[in-house]
């Protein structure tokens, strides 16, 4: 039975990829910090928490990554832990480099030397292109212009992994995620804040959602295909840098018509503020994936569309509301 270890296994990418890996007949090891109070919903709402051995560790202590890497002896290490929310890394850079930047050099160095042999995943990002292309299409030849604190520090994490491929033989794998979402995103991602605003609005416990640039293009896909795709990376006979994406990109007008016209309204303007706090200080206004290289080598290809993603999430905010609106109900 082949070990894994996954950091940052509580957030979206880390429940989707053991949900995964567990049907595959993987150990799975989760790394996870020791705080009062950890929170586990998506994990249980994709019912592997009781699946998963979990293990105490953080990307800013390097000895308990040391000890967690010694330990579990890993096949495979999926490093996915990271300050993830793009607008708070302006606020907390320092914090986002030491985890996103410094918390991957720590790692690297702990498996260089004491499990050399295991196959490493560096979660890394389109928003590592920045706005590089005027065409805004990014291939895995496109330069890197990063317009984020976070940006940078995964840019940073990108190269640590490239350079102990080359430097070390080491056997580690950069995948390059275009936006990618789900049921349990966090509401501070703007598909997740939008398809929860519209249940919100649906329901009548909302009057409106407030949002920065309305202008912005991305390539959205689903965070259940793309885990398969960072599992693909490491079964490859060679290291090697994919782009993950779906080819296509839509707008945030796109998002907000698809989401409204789930529950039936069909003019959303009346429902959007815009909200000066939500700009970017430097915008990042198109990202557009080749995946090519992926459906070549890997075999891969994303199989749920933008609109099918948007009415999911939709859909699943619709019944996570409905039960808010039926318990304050209950209390009138």
């Amino acid at each position: 039975m082949k070990k894994a270890l996954i950091t940052g296994i509580t957030g979206q990418d880390g429940a989707y990829l053991a949900q995964f890996l567990l049907k595959k007949d993987y150990k799975v090891f989760g790394l996870i910090r020791r705080v009062a109070s950890r929170d586990m919903s998506n994990l249980e709402y994709l019912d592997v928490a009781d699946k998963i051995s979990f293990i105490d560790g953080d990307l800013t202590d390097e000895a308990s990554l040391i000890s967690a890497v010694k330990r579990i002896y890993p096949d495979e290490i999926y490093n996915l832990a990271a300050q993830s929310f793009v607008g708070i890394s302006w606020d907390q850079p320092l914090t986002t480099f030491d985890i996103n930047a410094t918390g991957t050099l720590r790692i690297l160095n702990a498996v260089k030397t004491f499990c050399p042999t295991a196959k490493f995943y560096q979660a890394s990002t389109s928003e590592m292109f920045g706005n590089s292309n005027d065409k805004g299409v990014q291939s895995e030849a496109t330069y890197f212009h990063p317009r984020s604190p976070y940006a940078i520090a995964k840019l940073a994490g990108y190269w640590l992994a490239v350079n102990y491929r080359e430097s070390y033989n080491m056997f580690c794998a950069n995948g390059i995620l275009f936006n990618h979402e789900s049921p349990i995103r966090g509401k501070e991602f703007v598909t997740r804040k939008i398809t929860d605003g519209v249940a919100k609005i649906k329901f009548g416990l909302a009057e409106d959602i407030k949002l920065g640039n309305l202008d912005s293009f991305r390539d959205w896909g689903f965070a259940g295909d793309y885990v398969e795709a960072m599992w693909l990376m490491l079964q490859q006979n060679n290291p090697d840098d994919f782009i993950i994406s779906t080819g296509e990109n839509h707008s945030i007008k796109d998002l907000l018509n698809t989401a409204f016209n789930r529950v039936g309204i069909k003019d959303w303007s009346r429902y959007v503020k815009l909200d000066p706090q939500y700009k970017r200080p430097s915008e990042l206004f198109t990202l557009k994936g080749q995946n090519g290289k992926a459906k070549e080598k890997l075999g891969w290809k994303p199989k749920v569309g933008f609109e099918q993603l948007i009415n999911m999430m939709v859909d699943v905010d619709l019944e996570r509301i409905k039960l808010v609106a039926k318990k304050l109900k209950n209390k009138e």
